[in-house]
């Protein structure tokens, strides 16, 4: 344990490069999630069938290849996110972490949006009706009777693809970002003898915080379901 405890500020240091990406790409694909999901079951023909072919689409992508996409096929059509440079101490997030963390909403929206849209379908059609009834267009229908009722629904699979966010933020070690697979990567490297304490300290690290996902989204699932 003497190499995980002399280099705990470089690990820390690595799980928050994990978490930030996590906070980024969850709370921009569970809005964009929600766009695709609203896209799909509108009354727009030409927005649901582009919605349907963009899930399809990237639902069978391997996520390396998406982010691999905006790291390098992007700046070839512009998207180069040099607007992004920010430092906060020693955490620096630049063009490459912006485009892991496009990479990574682009991914995870899809996920979201079919989580979000079995819990639509799960809301009572009269709940619609009675909405459209009293005069509401459809973007207040879904955004003050429909999604509501949707998230308590769509709440068990959303816990599940955040979780999976997480994990899959690891794909972006491999390009260059910071993380904590990239310095594990790094650590079993430079102490090839203390490899099982690396890889053990890492694995719990990330177990703890999978588990502090399952009990919020089981607390709120809970607190819903009261509601």
């Amino acid at each position: 344990m003497n190499v995980v405890l002399d280099n705990a500020g470089d690990i820390a240091l690595a799980f928050i490069y994990t978490l930030s990406l996590f906070v980024v790409a969850g709370v921009l694909s569970l809005i964009f999630g929600a766009l695709l999901a609203a896209a799909r079951v509108g009354p727009v023909a030409v927005l649901r069938k582009a919605a349907a072919v963009y899930v399809t689409l990237i639902r069978n992508t391997p996520l390396l290849i998406v982010i691999i996409f905006f790291r390098f096929a992007g700046p070839k059509i512009g998207l180069t996110f040099s607007f992004v440079d920010i430092r906060v101490a020693d955490i620096r997030l630049n063009n490459l972490y912006a485009a892991c963390a496009v990479g990574l909403v682009v991914y995870t929206s899809s996920f979201v949006c079919e989580a979000l849209r079995s819990g639509i379908n799960a809301v009572p059609l009269g709940q619609a009706e009675a909405a459209r009834a009293i005069g509401l267009p459809f973007g207040g229908v879904m955004s003050q009777v429909i999604m509501p009722q949707a998230m308590r629904h769509a709440l068990p699979p959303l816990a599940s693809v955040q979780i999976a966010l997480l994990k899959n933020t690891t794909v972006c070690g491999a390009l260059g970002v910071f993380e904590a697979f990239a310095r594990m990567r790094g650590l079993t490297n430079d102490f090839a003898s203390a490899r099982t304490e690396i890889f053990l300290a890492f694995a719990l690290i990330f177990v703890v915080l999978v588990e502090v996902l399952s009990f919020v989204a089981y607390r709120l699932e809970r607190r819903w379901r009261i509601v």
